[in-house]
Order: C-alpha cells, then structure tokens, then sequence
C-alpha cells in the first residue's frame, strides 16, 4: 500500500473517532454544569482542556462563556479539532482514499459530513444541543459499522483501526486525567457526594455506565473506575482495550508486509508497561504521572507509526 493511502486512512478514522469523542465531552460539560458549586462557567475550561484548544480558545475569546465555548468545540473552522473541522477533515482523507474503502464506507462517511454540516451551519442553541451531539454520533457510528461489516480485513482495515484506537485511546486517557486534577475543587471533596457524580459523569462521557454496573455493582468507586476505564479488557473504551487492538492491528500488518517494525516493538513495550499492572499499583505511582506517561507513549507511537509506513512519501 502506499503511504499516501496508509495515511488518508488512519487519519480519516482518527478525525472521525475525535469528532464524536468532543460530541461526548461537550455532553459532559453540559453534566459536569449541574454539580459544580462556581461560577456556571467553570466547567468549559477543563473540558477544553482535555481536547488541548483552552489556549487557541483563549487568544480568541477573552472570557470564557458557555455559549462561546460550545460552539468553539462544535462549529468553530479556527479550532482544528472542533466537531466540524474533524468531520471535514474525515471526509478529505475519505476522498483521498476511496477507492481503499467500500462503497458502504463511502456513503455513510459522506452522508455523515452532509447531515453534520447541515445541523452545524449556524449556532446550536442549548434546546438543539441535545438532538444534535446524538445525530453526529450516530453518524460517526454509521461510518465505523459500515466499516465493520463490509471491509476486507487487510491493510486498509489494519490502518483505520490503528487511527481509531489511538484517537480514542489517547481521548480516555485526557478524560481521566482533567476528572483527577482538574474538575475536583479541593483535595477535601474526595469521596464525597460531589466526587461520585463527577466520576459518574466521567462514566456517562464514555459509555461506560452500564457496563461499569454490570462489572462491579451499583456503588461508586473511583478506583474501581480507573480500573474500569485503564485495565479492563471487556470495556471498549478502555486503554487497555484499544492498547490490544493497536497492538493487534499492527501485528496483522506485521504478518501482511512479511517485516517488523520499530512502531511493532513501541506497541509491544507501550502494553508490557502500562497495562501489566493492577490499579492500587497505578494509584501508588500516581495517576496523573501515569496517564502523562500514556499520553506520550500514544503520540511516540504514532509518529513512528507514520516514519515506518511512510505516511507522507
């Protein structure tokens, strides 16, 4: 395959993957607004933070209000990772490459950017919000069905679900982070009611609720989340689920190609050392420390990812 291709189809699935996950966070922000005892502001910063844009946003704006903040992580085309510029993006990297996906793929990854641009032409207001974070991701999910039950599992399958479980990887590891250092106001409200609607939340953000009650019961428990969401290799969203599938992916490209690479080995040594571990050890090290350590070990992984397959040759 040629690089060009390998890299329209990672990057397709990573835009896609990273417009629903700010269609989440953007839900959780709406959430978090009904538990924090502030100002009702408060809470659009740390959920800009998790997508990296608080600065961009902040050379923009002066203030920070909800209004402007959810249409900075909607529709803004300054913000680069905003729900519209990644649908966009996704389509670009589609065109790029479709004659490496299915006619399935193609239409619904159309159809999606034709539906999500129609809904975001002009500001949502807080009525809409709800419908319109459901119908994109609705559609993203279209896109990755579409793309379940009618790909070839070759190459190009490998490339989209490498960018798909990288972007969603590296998304639940920012949420767990800002929920640990940023949302909690003082060191005191550990364990208290607010701490567990907040984690909660964090649950509700990633799909886990239901999942989190079927594992481990109905009771709270923050290092039973973290748990959850790190360790779990049944919970989709988990790292260590999406380390597997990276680490998978890249092994059936391995057996493809006939050669192993230096991202072959990243992948390999990135689960050995995160994902071994039990909670009470990730507590003990810190968690915050442990999910910047993730987070790096992502992004060295996906540019070496794109040094070995030439992404850009």
């Amino acid at each position: 395959m040629l690089g060009k291709t390998a890299n329209g189809l990672y990057w397709m699935f990573r835009y896609l993957e990273r417009a629903e996950n700010n269609a989440r966070l953007i839900e959780t922000g709406q959430r978090i607004a009904l538990t924090r005892s502030g100002a009702p502001t408060d809470e659009w910063t740390p959920v800009m933070k998790t997508t990296g844009t608080d600065l961009s946003y902040a050379q923009k704006y002066d203030t920070v209000t909800k209004e402007s903040a959810i249409d900075w992580m909607l529709r803004d085309p300054e913000n680069p990772s905003s729900v519209r510029s990644s649908i966009e993006a996704a389509r670009q990297n589609a065109r790029m490459v479709r004659t490496a996906v299915t006619a399935e793929v193609w239409g619904a990854m159309n159809g999606c950017y034709i539906d999500v641009k129609s809904a975001l032409a002009r500001r949502v207001n807080e009525r809409d919000l709800p419908n319109v974070l459901g119908l994109i991701r609705q559609r993203t999910a279209l896109v990755r069905g579409a793309t379940h039950g009618t790909m070839l599992r070759n190459d190009s399958y490998d490339f989209a679900r490498i960018g798909t479980f990288l972007e969603r990887a590296d998304n639940t590891a920012r949420i767990l982070d800002t929920k640990y250092y940023v949302l909690l106001p003082t060191s005191a409200s550990v364990g208290s009611h607010l701490d567990n609607i907040q984690w909660e939340t964090i649950l509700r953000s990633v799909s886990g609720a239901a999942g989190f009650r079927k594992a481990y019961g109905q009771k709270v428990k923050p290092s039973e989340i973290v748990d959850f969401l790190v360790l779990d290799k049944r919970m989709p969203r988990s790292l260590n689920f999406c380390c597997q599938k990276i680490r998978d992916n890249l092994g059936y490209l391995a057996s493809e190609y006939g050669q192993r690479l230096e991202a072959h080995q990243m992948a390999d040594d990135m689960c050995r050392r995160f994902m071994s571990h039990d909670v009470e050890a990730i507590f003990d090290y810190g968690l915050h420390e442990y999910i910047q350590d993730v987070v790096a070990a992502l992004n060295a992984l996906g540019h070496q990812i794109e040094r070995d397959y030439r992404f850009f040759a």
